[in-house]
């Protein structure tokens, strides 16, 4: 019984289309809510996003309680990433933003409340799919306004990191998590089957704190006395075998409760959740090889998050940011600000989605004639591919050039094209800034929804600065 909006108008609601705004705000808000009522007030427009927003949730109207409108799904998700704000304050602005109740289809007589839970259940309704085909509809409406005709489209690709939201992995720390989250499950499991053995659970997570901080805290000698060194390597060796023998006490016990539960009762709703943190028992291993036996742990062993553990360990390059914790993500903006097609790259590197990305927006956008990249892109075959359905890729080499290389990067449509590229960096920046600098959702099907729903974010806060700009 869902439907993409309420035709009924109530007492004293004002139509969408009779909204205005503030020409000369700066914000974020007036920007989202004059993009919407743009699609609001032009029937073609509407019909397509309201029937890609269909996809949602294919229910049938004549039976079930109505749930939220899919408009008002839209809204909300969108408002949530322009604003980069957390639940907390889309349900405050839900409530109280005055403007934006009435674009939601609010009279002033309404007193309808928005919950918490209720947002996050209906804006987790979205996929990246139906995400991607709202967007293409955004970007085309925008084209629409700046763009003539036939005017060809040139886009600059470039990733970046998207932040999980997680602290900083060590071996030490990821075992006191999953040690913490093993108490808490198997005493929970105990509680309600009437098992043994967890009633000191708050005893038990306080003594392996204590020696997860005395271990923690022990640092290496830096005296130049070898005596010393080896005093303090003998602490710090010894801090940290406590620290595995406490923990191993702790999952041993665990793994028996976990067998009692799955052998009397299989279908325990929280049986799955201890059996994946008892799994984690391996940082064990790692932390006895790296410290005790002085092996260096290879790269593909490590786990960086127990909670995200799509995160990736990302090292760019950059100043003052050796490290990162998230996904990469690519993205391939036009010249006119609009980002036409992104890729969420796990385990890739920049040279392996260098076409995948072209290639998406082209099937998106035919009009697309001209990408550029930079060198991190580059390798013979992308060169090769790309060839066959742009007019003009530009993607400079690494290392030395050849006589054909020098020819074809000497080009004046090549040459302006790579002092024109820089400009993705200035977007980048500004996804990082309101939306995609870190992802506070958990699973990596919600961090990918999370980072479409900020690309069409960023898309409708351009059409609205655009259209602003015009009412001005």
């Amino acid at each position: 019984m869902r439907q993409t909006i309420n035709p009924q108008m109530q007492l004293g609601e004002v139509d969408i289309s009779a909204l205005s705004f503030n020409c000369k705000s700066r914000d974020d808000i007036p920007r989202l809510l004059r993009s919407l009522q743009h699609i609001w007030v032009t029937p073609d427009l509407r019909a397509r996003v309201f029937q890609a927003l269909e996809g949602m949730i294919p229910a049938d109207r004549n039976n079930g309680r109505p749930g939220m409108e899919l408009w008002k799904i839209l809204v909300f998700g969108s408002l949530r990433l322009v604003t980069n704000c957390d639940y907390d304050r889309l349900q405050e602005l839900a409530n109280e933003h005055s403007t934006l109740r009435k674009m939601l289809g609010h009279g002033p007589y309404c007193t309808h409340a928005y919950h918490i839970q209720t947002l996050q259940d209906n804006i987790s309704l979205f996929t990246p799919e139906i995400l991607d085909q709202v967007n293409q509809i955004v970007v085309e409406a925008g084209h629409q306004l700046v763009k003539k005709k036939d005017e060809p489209l040139h886009g600059r690709a470039d990733s970046f990191v998207v932040k999980t939201d997680v602290h900083f992995p060590t071996d030490i720390s990821l075992l006191s998590d999953a040690c913490r989250k093993v108490i808490e499950f198997a005493s929970a499991l105990a509680d309600q089957y009437q098992l043994p053995g967890w009633r000191q659970r708050e005893f038990l997570k306080k003594q392996h704190r204590k020696l997860y901080h005395t271990a923690r805290n022990l640092k290496h000698s830096n005296s130049k006395c070898e005596s010393n060194q080896q005093l303090r390597q003998h602490d710090i060796e010894t801090a940290h075998l406590e620290d595995i023998s406490y923990s191993l006490n702790l999952l041993n016990k665990a793994e028996h409760t976990f067998a009692l539960v799955q052998k009397n009762h299989p279908d325990a709703p929280k049986l799955e959740n201890l059996k994946y943190h008892i799994a984690h028992s391996h940082q064990i291993d790692l932390i006895y090889r790296r410290l005790i036996e002085h092996q260096q742990i290879p790269h593909h062993e490590k786990v960086f998050s127990i909670f995200e553990p799509h995160t990736e360990w990302i090292s760019k390059g950059k100043a003052g940011t050796p490290v990162e914790l998230g996904l990469r993500g690519c993205v391939l903006q036009d010249q006119f600000g609009f980002t036409l097609h992104h890729l969420v790259m796990q385990k890739q590197s920049d040279d392996q989605v260098t076409v995948a990305i072209a290639e998406g927006a082209k099937q998106r956008f035919p009009m697309l004639s001209q990408v550029s990249y930079d060198k991190g892109f580059w390798s013979p075959d992308n060169l090769a591919k790309l060839e066959r359905f742009l007019d003009k890729p530009i993607l400079p080499k690494k290392g030395k050039l050849s006589a054909d290389d020098k020819k074809r990067e000497s080009h004046p449509e090549f040459e302006k094209a790579r002092r024109k590229h820089s400009a993705v960096e200035s977007d980048i920046n500004a996804l990082e800034s309101t939306e995609l600098d870190k992802c506070p959702d958990k699973g990596i099907e919600s961090f990918k929804r999370y980072v479409s729903l900020a690309v069409l974010a960023t898309n409708l806060k351009r059409l609205g600065k655009i259209l602003l700009d015009r009412d001005r």
